[in-house]
């Protein structure tokens, strides 16, 4: 396959990112990755589960948390996996404007979730003098949640970067593999999310 034909929207196949060799490295590269995020993960979540008793005498965590607001975080973070999952639909079907406003939703939607966050910090920072120094739990929460939060950052940067590039561009077989990959990355930060509720929040409340 010519450079010409990699590069022509019209030369889509059903499943255009992995209709190149580069491409196919591309989507073995990443499983790489994300294995090694995986260990960090669960190092941090360990690290957690070690700590989340030492309370140094400040909050715990059936004081602080409340799941009404980690609930709506969850609906917003488990709707865009699924918003995710259209765009990548309509790329296989070679409909360019769609899969750009389905990635369009997501990023919204992970907007909506990282505001959620930010206020959920700000109310414990504020209102329960709950940070990082406050105690070993603490600092396990805040790195853990927050570390997951840069990475939805993360996520959305690359996301909305990749809509800019080829907004003129179209959709061809080069840049088909750059859209799936970040939709994959985008549905890990969401299995790590369910994770982080239901062992930080929902053991938390219990």
């Amino acid at each position: 396959m010519s450079d010409q034909d990699i590069l022509n929207p019209k030369h889509m196949p059903h499943n255009p990112e992995k209709a190149t060799l580069e491409g196919k490295n591309k989507f073995i590269g990443f499983w790489f990755f994300l294995g090694g995020e995986t260990v960090l993960f669960a190092s941090l979540f360990g690290t957690y589960l070690a700590l989340r008793n030492s309370v140094n005498d400040g909050k715990s965590s059936e004081e602080l948390f409340g799941l009404g607001l980690v609930f709506i975080m969850t609906m917003l973070l488990l709707t865009s996996s699924l918003t995710s999952v259209y765009a990548m639909y309509h790329m296989k079907n070679n409909d360019f404007k769609k899969m750009q406003l389905w990635l369009g939703i997501t990023v919204a939607l992970g907007l909506g979730f990282l505001a959620c966050e930010i206020y959920e910090f700000y109310h414990y920072i504020h209102g329960y003098h709950f940070t990082m120094r406050s105690s070993a739990f603490g600092s396990a929460f805040y790195t853990l949640v927050g570390f997951h939060g840069g990475h939805v950052v993360f996520g959305l940067l690359w996301i909305v970067s990749l809509m800019i590039r080829n907004a003129k561009r179209g959709l061809n077989l080069y840049n088909a593999p750059k859209y799936y990959i970040a939709s994959l990355y985008w549905h890990f930060i969401d299995v790590v999310w369910v994770f982080i509720f239901t062992v930080v929040y929902l053991m938390g409340v219990l």
